[in-house]
């Protein structure tokens, strides 16, 4: 017998991730939100996440590229090392050693 052959690329499983304990007061507010919006708790607190990042995106684009600035490098090169993981803060030190690099950078 002859396989059949897959048609469809196997999507990747979306990473899942638990929060802390949102406390009495949220709890109750999220189960009365989810249930006058007939939505199950875990649904109706992905929804308010997504709206909250969607309402602080502009935010979060200008401190990257705040922080993208203070390091000498693309938006778009930290963008990717914090989702790599690859972020790392910077040590008072090696802030001195960026200014004396762009005090030898303009004196050519």
């Amino acid at each position: 017998m002859e396989a059949i052959p897959k048609i469809f690329k196997e999507m990747p499983r979306r990473e899942r991730f638990s929060i802390a304990p949102l406390g009495e007061y949220y709890m109750d507010l999220l189960t009365i939100d989810s249930t006058i919006n007939a939505r199950s708790k875990a649904i109706q607190a992905n929804s308010l996440l997504c709206a909250k990042l969607q309402e602080r995106e502009q935010r979060i684009r200008a401190r990257v590229e705040y922080l993208a600035k203070k390091r000498g490098i693309e938006t778009s090169e930290l963008w990717i090392q914090i989702l790599k993981g690859d972020f790392e803060d910077i040590k008072p030190e090696e802030i001195k050693d960026m200014e004396e690099m762009d005090d030898d950078e303009l004196e050519q």
